[in-house]
């Protein structure tokens, strides 16, 4: 169940989701071949890796889940689709496992958690994957990680009401925003950019489809 042929069973399903499923197919083949290629069992405990390649969310601790692939692969999709930014910040690090889908993709990112035990976990993986392109750090998301902005691409792994009006500071004039929002059962993705209107440019957001995430807290545990 945590071989290189599950994961291919995984991929293919990302790619071509059955009609009766209403969500898009993942389609982008930079995305699919990272995540053939990541091995997502290292991510989550020993007692859940058979699981590890099924379309599902599953337990970290702390109350928090590694999110279903397919909703890895469609932010990951969403934030490169105009173009592949170089630094990206990402907001809950959880597992660790979105951060190194996109290490694999963009030059650097950035990533920050509020769960400290969650993300010396994180790190311990990183190291033993070789990926020197994160820098992480203990911190309250909904702030962003000012010290390095501004950055190209912003993705958000938890759900707020509304997103704090920190990160769209940190984020280029070109850049791009992917994140959850709303109050849980009510929940849209959602992929912000910065647009002109009447008076001036505002950011926008366009809507991906439902989503369920765990809600995005404040301050450090």
């Amino acid at each position: 169940m945590t071989s290189q042929r599950a994961r291919d069973r995984l991929i293919d399903r990302l790619a071509s989701r059955l009609p009766s499923d209403s969500r898009k197919p993942i389609s982008d083949r930079r995305v699919l071949d990272v995540m053939r290629m990541l091995p997502r069992h290292l991510f989550i405990e020993d007692a859940l890796a058979s699981r590890a390649y099924e379309d599902d969310a599953l337990p970290i601790g702390r109350a928090q889940t590694i999110s279903q692939p397919y909703i890895v692969a469609r932010m990951t999709e969403a934030l490169i689709e105009h173009a592949v930014p170089k630094k990206v910040l990402e907001v809950g690090t959880g597992s660790g496992y979105q951060a190194a889908v996109l290490a694999a993709l963009v030059e650097n990112v950035y990533t920050v958690e509020r769960i400290d035990e969650l993300l010396r976990n994180a790190r311990r993986r990183f190291r033993k994957l070789g990926i020197d392109n994160i820098r992480s750090k203990h911190a309250d998301g909904k702030l962003g990680w000012a010290e390095h902005a501004p950055y190209d691409a912003i993705i958000v792994t938890a759900a707020d009401d509304a997103l704090r009006p920190e990160l769209f500071d940190q984020l280029a004039p070109d850049g791009v925003l992917v994140a959850p929002v709303g109050k849980p059962g009510v929940q849209k993705l959602l992929r912000y950019r910065l647009v002109d209107k009447e008076g001036g440019a505002m950011w926008v957001g366009e809507s991906l489809g439902d989503v369920s995430f765990v809600p995005l807290l404040g301050g450090l545990v």
